[in-house]
């Protein structure tokens, strides 16, 4: 069950598509929402610290704390215009610190959602890959061109036969029960034909049946280099309203690698997608 949702406050946009797919969940689930909003200190990695006089570095501190306030204030907004359960909370920190901030946060919800990085203006790599693979949650990356809240018509899960995907189906299950029609999704290519791995998806789509999710098993052929593109014709070709899969990658220090089809994702995502690792 989804019982309580965090969502991360864009301050660089006038219209926050996460905030209002968020919104959409909580309406459909009836579950709390938690809105985060970052107020950051100004940070100058790979240089000497700059001695700046203490009015210009209050003047940057209270106009990052002003953006975060009024995106805190479309938040509430909107969120009273759909009598969602919510809160909200401001919280002040060096920008560098925030993606593990947030990660820890999450912990204690059920569910994150993000705005995918908008090129020139939000970029939310950082925060969406701590969180990831950080906070042992599940979350959903909402297109910045996203205009509809949550559609569960046509629910696309990508199957490749590995723990991650499998974890991703088990925690994307109440999704997947109100979900209208599940595709259960198997790219074949030459690792997936190479290896012994149950990717022809009948044992997986049995089990989704124990939990009253009904899959009609599809496979598409494609190159290996070629994935992202593959599942994401086959999204368009056929209506898909959201893509479940696993999020691929590791961490190393503060720096967060992701694997080749996830990262593809993230910068090409025509519909929202949700993830675990």
């Amino acid at each position: 069950m989804i019982k309580d949702i965090v969502i991360n406050l864009e301050h660089q946009v006038t219209r926050d598509p996460a905030g209002e797919f968020a919104i959409s969940i909580a309406e459909m689930f009836g579950t709390h929402l938690a809105g985060v909003a970052f107020a950051y200190s100004p940070e100058f990695p790979g240089y000497p610290v700059m001695e700046l006089p203490p009015d210009v570095l209050a003047q940057m501190v209270a106009s990052s704390e002003r953006s975060a306030l009024a995106a805190i204030e479309r938040f509430d907004a909107a969120a009273a215009r759909c009598l969602v359960s919510t809160e909200h909370r401001l919280l002040r920190t060096i920008g560098a610190e925030a993606p593990a901030i947030f990660a820890a946060l999450a912990r204690r919800f059920d569910l994150s959602v993000f705005m995918q990085s908008e090129p020139s203006r939000a970029n939310n790599d950082d925060m969406i890959e701590t969180a990831l693979f950080q906070s042992g949650r599940p979350l959903i990356v909402v297109p910045y061109v996203q205009k509809d809240g949550l559609k569960l018509d046509r629910v696309v899960c990508c199957w490749d036969g590995g723990r991650v995907a499998a974890r991703a189906f088990s925690d994307a299950l109440p999704l997947l029960a109100n979900a209208t029609a599940v595709d259960l999704l198997i790219v074949l290519n030459g690792k997936t034909n190479a290896e012994n791995k149950e990717v022809r998806g009948v044992e997986m789509a049995a089990h989704l049946a124990h939990h009253d999710v009904k899959v009609e098993i599809a496979t598409v052929v494609t190159p290996d280099t070629d994935i992202t593109n593959a599942i994401l014709s086959y999204v368009a070709d056929n209506s898909g309203t959201l893509i479940v899969m696993g999020g691929y990658g590791h961490g190393r220090l503060r720096e967060v690698i992701l694997g080749g089809v996830t990262h593809d994702m993230m910068k090409s995502m025509t519909v929202p997608v949700f993830m675990s690792h």
